[in-house]
């Protein structure tokens, strides 16, 4: 990975305030003891086998960790398990058949639960249809479907087979997932009719046809009638998923052991040069991660309702939806909405009705919660969380204080978790019945990790300084390889050192003294502004620190000044943008980077344009700042938002 000078992504925040767990939490968290730092250090390897000692084995390891093929490690040598069986019938087996596994909310109020008999039936129905099909071991299997139950049913059937699967994320275009199924080779794809957004129905099929035409060999498609009579869906060879039940109903099948170091999925991400990677997760030490880290920093037990609000489609939901919790026996849920239809405490409506003990959601979506203000929340009562959690960006201090307030009750320990598709599992978080917390800053490296923030000659940087994020020792849930392409895995992600190899993660990040990181974001995520490489995120954290902004993205575009930062931001319930909130941004900025950062515009907006997973997409804002073409805009979840943003940046 390519270095830049760390000065660029020197963040200029006030240091964050510590933050105690409350000792009734502490008195029944799943992991107490403040020695668990030290001795994963002292035991490393070693120290992973608490994780794996978790879950059932067919085989026991032979090896902890087999490195002498660094940077391609492999864990828990010799060992054989299944994953299905991990996630379902242990369960089963220990008394917990009447449970529920998976509670599910649909986008127009319907549910459904599986208790885990439930679950194992139906996994072994589709399990024994797909091996009808033909599905052999280590072939690949796409899935293509919104949050509904029979994406982790089909997950953990071809888990049960020995068949690795391929989940694409719904909101992708038939094009994304053409290339993914010609890139894998995979024969075998399962897709549902539609889905439901904001109370319509979408054709999902039809993606999923444009897809098949540019594969250049047989796929055998099974589809999930979601839209009922609405939408024929078999009419052109495809087979129906529930008639395949039908078909094998009762049936049972072995779960078939995988070594551990046998391919459990395929995840197809972004690269920085726009061509997505076949990202490569093996059984055993992707499972043992996952299992512990849900244990370990979300607190999860067989008791608890849990709720990711992520989409099944990314890793997090992968390892803390379906793999984490059903591995630990715990009740999942999962919801095919959004969070603002039919009202915006529809997220706190469900919390109060199933009593959610944990939820882990988005610094995205708390921003969201933020902006509609606090009167939401309020309407329902929250007092069944234990937990809260966030991940997939950096989240900054007011949006923390606010979550903890307004949906914590001020009790709640958060845990801000930092974690990649790439490393499969949490890596840097607060343990929460061990560790204080630091409002901004993830926290520690979790027990077993080793993470350093360095220069670009890769030595330690000083304590509150800036540098790059990088990881100096493998862990179990790693990425083992990118799929047909070994050589671009170690380009990539890996650097060797005297010391050995080093995983540059491609963040920017800066440690305290006391160890606790706080990530500043990507590296390939920074402006120039005048000669100066400048990292959004820290530009955004210091928009969004002002008192009224809820939200904020920047990029460089261009006016009749010439090029520029334009900030486009979304303010609290209840404000309007006006030239008092604009001179106090613009002198935050100042203020906290310079007065080189401080944007020439401010475009003030009622939202950002998000994809259907959350994300903003700042390719479409860059665009509308330089006056050029859109491109592609089918992944937005609010298109009718570019229209607006087009007039506000033309009238500003």
């Amino acid at each position: 990975m390519r270095m830049t000078d760390r000065s660029d992504l020197e963040a200029r925040l006030d240091g964050p305030d510590r933050i105690s767990p409350p000792e009734s939490f502490v008195a029944d968290a799943a992991v107490t003891d403040s020695d668990v730092h030290r001795e994963f250090r002292e035991n490393w390897p070693e120290c992973w086998e608490r994780a794996a000692a978790m879950l059932d084995w067919e085989r026991e390891w032979d090896e902890v960790l087999d490195d002498e093929d660094a940077p391609f490690y492999e864990w828990f040598v010799g060992g054989e398990l299944n994953a299905s069986y991990n996630c379902i019938d242990r369960h089963v087996e220990n008394g917990r058949k009447n449970q529920a596994a998976i509670k599910w909310e649909g986008k127009l109020e319907e549910t459904r639960t599986y208790t885990y008999q439930d679950l194992y039936r139906e996994v072994n129905e589709f399990a024994a249809a797909l091996r009808d099909l033909g599905v052999e071991e280590d072939d690949v299997v796409t899935l293509y479907m919104p949050v509904v139950p029979e994406l982790p049913i089909a997950m953990l059937a071809c888990a049960r087979i020995g068949a690795p699967h391929s989940v694409v994320f719904a909101g992708l275009s038939g094009k994304a997932l053409g290339t993914r199924l010609e890139r894998s080779g995979s024969e075998y794809l399962v897709t549902c009719d539609g889905y439901y957004r904001r109370g319509n129905a979408f054709n999902l099929k039809s993606k999923a046809d444009d897809a098949l035409l540019k594969v250049d060999h047989d796929v055998t498609s099974v589809v999930v009638d979601r839209l009922g009579d609405a939408l024929p869906h078999v009419d052109d060879g495809s087979l129906d998923y529930h008639d395949l039940l039908r078909d094998h109903t009762g049936a049972e099948v072995e779960p078939v052991p995988r070594d551990a170091e046998d391919l459990l999925f395929l995840m197809y991400t972004s690269g920085t040069t726009g061509e997505p990677k076949g990202v490569e997760h093996a059984t055993g030490g992707y499972l043992s991660q996952v299992a512990w880290t849900s244990r370990a920093v979300l607190d999860l037990r067989p008791e608890d309702t849990y709720w990711c609000s992520a989409d099944i489609g990314w890793i997090t939901g992968h390892s803390y939806i379906v793999y984490g919790p059903l591995a630990l026996g715990t009740t999942t849920m999962l919801y095919e909405g959004s969070p603002d239809y039919p009202d915006r405490d529809r997220i706190w409506e469900i919390v109060e009705r199933n009593a959610v003990d944990v939820f882990y959601t988005a610094p995205t979506a708390i921003r969201a919660f933020m902006k509609w203000g606090r009167e939401y929340p309020e309407r329902h009562d929250l007092s069944s969380l234990r937990l809260l959690g966030t991940v997939g960006e950096p989240i900054n201090p007011r949006a923390w204080e606010w979550y903890r307030e307004h949906v914590g009750g001020g009790e709640c320990p958060i845990v801000d978790t930092w974690w990649q598709t790439e490393t499969g599992a949490m890596m840097i978080a607060t343990l929460p019945g061990v560790d204080e917390m630091k409002p901004g800053s993830a926290g520690p490296a979790l027990p077993g990790i080793d993470a350093q923030v360095v220069d670009a000659a890769g030595e330690p940087v000083p304590d509150d300084s800036a540098g790059y994020l990088t990881i100096t020792r493998p862990w179990p849930a790693m990425v083992r390889t990118l799929h047909d392409d070994d050589s671009r895995y170690v380009s990539e992600y890996w650097t060797e050192t005297e010391d050995g190899w080093r995983y540059d993660a491609g963040d920017g990040a800066r440690v305290d003294e006391d160890g606790y990181v706080t990530v500043l974001g990507r590296l390939d995520d920074v402006l120039s502004v005048e000669g100066h490489r400048l990292g959004s995120m820290e530009l955004e954290s210091s928009i969004v620190e002002v008192e009224g902004v809820a939200e904020a993205a920047v990029v460089v575009g261009t006016d009749d000044d010439g090029s520029g930062v334009f900030a486009y931001v979304s303010t609290e319930s209840g404000r309007t943008g006006d030239e008092n909130l604009r001179r106090r941004i613009v002198e935050n900025v100042e203020r906290s980077i310079g007065e080189f950062a401080a944007p020439s515009r401010v475009v003030f907006t009622t939202e950002l344009p998000k994809t259907r997973s959350g994300k903003i997409m700042r390719r479409l804002l860059q665009s509308v700042a330089r006056g050029e073409p859109l491109g592609d805009t089918s992944a937005l979840r609010n298109p009718e938002i570019v229209g607006e943003l087009k007039s506000a940046v033309r009238d500003e």
